[in-house]
């Protein structure tokens, strides 16, 4: 478990959350490896959270 911060690209918010990755499994993502297959057992929305820092519920919580 790592703590993980990104800001959302499309509202710019900075959020940290603790995650079950390393940072070899990040590295391994960085360095061109798909992310579905460096981390499968993270769930889609904390896999974009990784890639974009987009939390679909708190971006548009009328959406859900």
């Amino acid at each position: 478990m790592m703590s993980v911060t990104r800001k959302c690209l499309l509202t710019g918010v900075v959020r940290t959350k603790t995650m079950d990755v390393t940072q070899d499994q990040i590295d391994e993502w960085l360095g061109g490896e798909l992310i579905q297959n460096v981390m499968p057992h993270l769930s889609p929305d904390e896999r974009e959270f990784l890639m974009t820092g987009i939390e679909w519920d708190k971006a548009f919580p009328d959406e859900t």
